[in-house]
């Protein structure tokens, strides 16, 4: 194999979600030459979920996603991607590092063997990856934001953790020691394409594909939280290594979605970092070092006395009459989130396309302002008593970045508009926290 062929973006983004790409298209001898595969799938990522929530209204006569689930699904991986903004993936700095300095063979880079020995490589060291990310507590505090979701659809793809891949890293570098990190570079990505179609109710059997491949009825399993459930179906492309490993379980009854202990709020700050807050907690609550250590090595379910994943018999019973959690929220606060929402994706869309031309402090503000505002659409969706304060200064940072440039209106040409809708916005949360002040001084004489 000479090198890879220049492959049509659009053709390539489309296929690279179902891993239909070849050796000689998808290699490369530089990391630099290697296409953002998961950029140029995006338009498809949108795509599908449109498909998706289109065919599942037609087939069950009711939405496949909430827009308070599906709002959050999409938060959280905005999130998830925000540290690449100053500074390069944690996987692949650290495995150039290694191959730069520690490599032990250096298999040649455009050699179909060599190819298929990174997607076999990846794929194993990601089931490692994942299967310690449900049975070490300190990785799932991390890796528990994308089974958060009671709802399981292509929304809940995008779910992503903020600190999962400051860990995920270290799986990867035994690979670093043989394979060139540019087909690294191209694997982790196709990897990680691959899992986003498997995150649907509407795709049924495959036949002999369940053999070999990780299929939505597998990953359907894994997101469940009934007992049989649990800590199963761990593979990333591949099921295979779930048989190997004794982790493979099939679909028994109803499958019921989320965390063994739902969260019940769209709080996104609250969803990334609440497991870490009760690790601390529970670990204060006993009394000897090495139980406060184990606390955050053993499995989630783990206690003093029990086995390393614990037991799950302390699990709340699953019955499978569950309802998911959904508030009940007015058509207009609805249509107010959504298009703050729009705003804020915009101006997260700005600052990854323009960050190398933008300062850091500049980033940063606009980082901060694209937090703030998620978090926002949170308490507002929670109706959290002080969701109308932290809206209304919200409201001020967004006026502010309007009106020096820094953020961009829904069109250049509605400027004006968008900034007057802005301050009525202000204007109405401004009400509401004073009337909220009221109601509160009445209650209290």
């Amino acid at each position: 194999m000479a090198g890879a062929v220049k492959p049509d973006s659009v053709s390539m983004g489309a296929r690279a979600m179902f891993f239909m790409i070849t050796p000689n298209e998808s290699s490369f001898q530089k990391v630099e030459d290697v296409p953002q595969y998961v950029q140029q799938a995006t338009p498809f990522f949108i795509g599908l979920m449109v498909l998706e929530l289109v065919v599942g209204f037609l087939k069950t006569g009711a939405p496949v996603v909430t827009l308070s689930d599906g709002l959050t699904s999409v938060s959280a991986g905005m999130i998830s991607r925000l540290p690449l903004l100053f500074m390069r993936g944690c996987e692949l700095t650290a495995y150039m590092f290694v191959w730069d300095r520690y490599r032990l063979l250096e298999l040649p880079w455009d050699s179909a063997w060599t190819w298929w020995i990174a997607f076999l490589g990846v794929d194993f060291c990601y089931y490692w990856v994942h299967r310690l990310a449900h049975e070490v507590s300190i990785i799932w505090a991390a890796h528990q934001v994308h089974h958060s979701s009671e709802y399981y659809n292509l929304t809940t793809a995008l779910r992503q953790s903020l600190t999962q891949q400051f860990t995920s890293w270290i799986f990867y570098l035994p690979m670093a020691l043989i394979a060139p990190p540019a087909l690294f570079a191209a694997h982790i990505q196709f990897n990680l394409l691959y899992q986003f179609w498997i995150h649907t109710e509407l795709i049924k059997d495959l036949g002999p594909l369940e053999w070999v491949f990780n299929t939505p009825t597998h990953h359907k399993v894994h997101h469940g939280r009934n007992t049989y459930c649990l800590d199963k179906n761990y593979g990333g492309i591949l099921i295979i290594w779930d048989r190997l490993f004794g982790t493979f379980a099939a679909e028994k009854e109803k499958v019921v979605f989320g965390l063994v202990s739902p969260i019940n709020t769209f709080e996104i700050l609250y969803v990334q970092l609440h497991y870490y807050l009760y690790l601390l907690r529970r670990s204060t609550a006993f009394k000897t070092i090495s139980d406060k250590l184990l606390t955050f090595i053993n499995g989630p379910s783990w206690k003093p006395g029990k086995p390393r994943l614990g037991d799950y018999i302390d699990n709340p019973k699953v019955t499978g009459q569950e309802v998911p959690h959904d508030p009940s929220w007015s058509l207009p606060l609805q249509m107010y989130v959504v298009i703050h929402f729009l705003l804020a994706l915009g101006t997260y869309h700005d600052v990854f396309e323009n960050k190398m031309m933008l300062s850091q402090l500049t980033i940063l503000g606009m980082t901060c302002y694209v937090l703030l505002t998620l978090t926002s659409m949170g308490f507002l969706i929670d109706k959290r008593p002080r969701a109308a304060v932290l809206e209304m200064l919200r409201c001020v940072v967004m006026v502010t970045m309007l009106r020096y440039g820094y953020m961009k209106p829904l069109l250049p040409a509605l400027i004006v508009t968008t900034e007057a809708f802005v301050s009525l916005s202000l204007l109405y949360w401004a009400l509401q926290s004073f009337s909220q002040m009221l109601s509160i001084k009445k209650k209290a004489n």
